[in-house]
């Protein structure tokens, strides 16, 4: 139930993430919901992957690599699914920061509400 839960979160959150950058398109609900799934399975199998690969330029550049990792996961789901586009790696760099940071307070309220 949980992970149906933060799924449907994601895909509002990639929906309100569309809708305010520019370079971001996804084409209604059903695939913004797709998106959340794609990158579920993409973070759960190819980033440990990508993340292992790329731990010496990460150590240089003190974790900040992660974030390109990030961009290239959000590119990736975009050649997956045809309803969800967009352009270009700076535009996939901020999509990936906002929606890191939206899912990190909208997930701090799930474990605020399971608390209690």
């Amino acid at each position: 139930m949980n992970l149906l839960l933060r799924l449907l979160i994601t895909a509002g959150i990639v929906m309100l993430l569309s809708h305010f950058l520019k370079g971001v398109a996804v084409n209604g609900y059903e695939a913004a919901l797709i998106v959340a799934v794609v990158l579920a399975l993409l973070n759960a199998i190819v980033k440990p992957i990508l993340v292992i690969l790329t731990i010496p330029i990460t150590i240089m550049t003190l974790g900040l690599f992660l974030f390109v990792i990030n961009a290239c996961i959000i590119l990736l789901a975009d050649r997956f699914i045809d309803g969800f586009s967009v352009n270009g790696f700076w535009t996939a760099l901020l999509f990936s920061i906002l929606l890191s940071i939206s899912q990190s307070i909208a997930y701090s309220f799930l474990k605020k509400e399971k608390k209690k």
